[in-house]
């Protein structure tokens, strides 16, 4: 079974603001100047801040690599969906100055049935053994940076694809799209300064299941979380971004 990856209003505000009076209308200009400056982190910071092996208890952490799908060859049916295809191939929702990502898996305990693999189990234990051999999350975490109001831009372009994009659409990696039939808002985490979550429902030859994500923004540091659960999945259980990966990652960046 294959399955992967796949807030409006500044200027209003500005404006609002700086038709008030010339001390507030400085105010906000002084603002607007600050956040301009405001420089993304390097990858070298990036690296120093993202989730490291030991970091999270019960998890094994390891960098996505060669593995990570290029950010040009991502495809979506409907332009106004594109953030969300990227957070489900685990790349951050808009183009940022620098980027790195980890793959954050659940590690599963030794099993206790004295067969040594799925081969050697009876055909009535096999289906069991093998949904609960695939009952473990895997998320891709993704850190990003971005100058400026970069990041907050990135979080609305979630938000704002999350109204528009309610009945689904057909993205991913070229080749390797995805069908999405549903997405529905859901409670965040409320880490960071502002974050957004998400459910994202697939239809993969027939088979429906939920992706689960979440992208949370610190400053003007961008944490995408995308998980999913095959186990969970084929057998109806339900399952989140786990909260202690959120946590853990979240600790570090302040």
């Amino acid at each position: 079974m294959r399955i992967r990856a796949l807030a409006v209003g500044g200027a209003l505000s500005l404006a609002l603001i700086t038709g008030c009076s010339g001390g507030s209308s400085e105010d906000a200009a002084g603002t607007a100047r600050e956040s301009a400056a405001v420089k993304a982190l390097s990858t070298g910071e990036l690296k120093q801040r993202i989730l490291a092996q030991g970091e999270v208890t019960g998890y094994k952490v390891n960098p996505i690599g060669e593995a990570a799908p290029s950010r040009s060859t991502i495809r979506s049916s409907d332009e106004k969906c594109r953030p969300l295809v990227y957070v489900l191939t685990g790349l951050a929702p808009a183009t940022p100055a620098t980027e790195i990502g980890r793959t954050v898996r659940e590690e599963k305990k030794d099993p206790t049935d004295d067969a040594t693999s799925l081969d050697d189990l009876a055909d009535g234990k096999f289906e069991s053994a093998l949904k609960d051999s695939l009952n473990l999350d895997i998320t891709s975490l993704d850190l990003s940076s971005y100058d400026g109001d970069g990041a907050r831009e990135a979080v609305r372009a979630v938000s704002t694809a999350l109204e528009n994009c309610t009945t689904g659409f057909t993205g991913g990696a070229s080749g390797d799209e995805q069908k999405v039939t549903k997405v529905t808002p859901t409670t965040a985490s409320g880490s960071g300064d502002e974050s957004v979550a998400f459910t994202a429902t697939t239809d993969i030859d027939g088979d429906k299941g939920p992706l689960h994500a979440e992208v949370v923004r610190h400053g003007n540091t961008v944490a995408t979380y995308f998980t999913m659960n095959i186990g969970a999945m084929m057998t109806g259980k339900t399952y989140t971004v786990p909260p202690a990966v959120i946590k853990a990652q979240s600790k570090k960046l302040g």
